[in-house]
């Protein structure tokens, strides 16, 4: 279900410069022109000089089952359980990733960690997320919703929509630690001045069994992330800057596909 119209409120904001990549090219003129006009103007698709793929094979599952992760047919598919991480063979400062990921369960949660560093992983135990980085939050709809019938109040510190955050020891400042959001007539704010937790301005996360685009930078210590084409969350001063990806268990059916990363300077 596509989310209604919102207006938002934003309480501290940091403003983000624009910026629109080009639309994905093709050998079609006709293609490329179709393809142009359904995709969003900062729709990003990891095709280009110095893009690879990265594949299970990149990761090192770290405290899963040795069904926690398995890719088909260019899908990895993780089942969530137990809890734990797969992280990254290679350490990134300066990247910009592109993936697509659904849940299969409503409430469905898992995430993308980026800049984790060793000691994030080092004898980590069964059933133990990873201890520090910054997460992408891969978070299902209903897991809103489910707090909002279990509490009868809608969540005032977190988002099915992309919240981005430092995880232990990592720290980062956050570009929209408060904001308030107006949906169908409902209002609630989430976070507070203080907040290291930053909040998406735009809720356009898809439903489970429905595919969700990220495209995600990070470069000198500043993460930023679209989410089905539009530039949505981010922070900065982010520490460390430096480290591992790692694809996140936590509980939910979840799959990724077609990620594709290239190293910046």
């Amino acid at each position: 279900m596509k989310p209604l119209p919102l207006v938002l409120v934003v309480a501290a904001c940091a403003a983000a410069a624009a910026w629109s990549p080009s639309p994905s090219c093709s050998s079609s003129p006709a293609a490329a022109s179709t393809q142009s006009a359904a995709l969003p103007r900062a729709y990003v698709d990891g095709n280009g000089p110095g893009w690879r793929t990265l594949t299970l094979a990149d990761f090192v599952v770290v405290n899963g089952d040795a069904d926690t992760w398995t890719e088909k047919d260019g899908v990895i598919h993780g089942t969530g359980k137990p809890n734990g991480g797969a992280r990254s063979v290679k350490s990134y400062t300066n990247f910009e990733m592109v993936l697509e990921w659904k849940h299969h369960e409503f409430g469905g949660n898992s995430g993308l960690f980026v800049w984790c560093p060793e000691s994030a992983f080092t004898d980590l135990p069964k059933g133990t997320l990873p201890r520090s980085g910054i997460e992408v939050q891969v978070l299902d709809l209903g897991y809103e919703a489910q707090w909002l019938q279990q509490k009868g109040k809608r969540s005032d510190w977190f988002t099915s929509h992309g919240d981005v955050f430092p995880v232990g020891g990592s720290t980062m400042q956050a570009f929209t630690p408060q904001i308030t959001y107006d949906e169908g007539g409902a209002q609630w704010t989430c976070g507070n001045a203080k907040s290291s937790r930053s909040f998406p301005t735009k809720r356009l996360t898809r439903a489970a069994g429905e595919w969700n685009h990220y495209y995600v930078r990070g470069v000198n210590g500043e993460i930023r992330l679209w989410v089905n084409g539009e530039e949505v969350n981010g922070g900065r001063d982010c520490k460390p800057a430096s480290g591992f990806l790692a694809l996140e268990a936590e509980g939910a059916k979840v799959e990724y596909r077609n990620l594709r990363l290239r190293e910046l300077p």
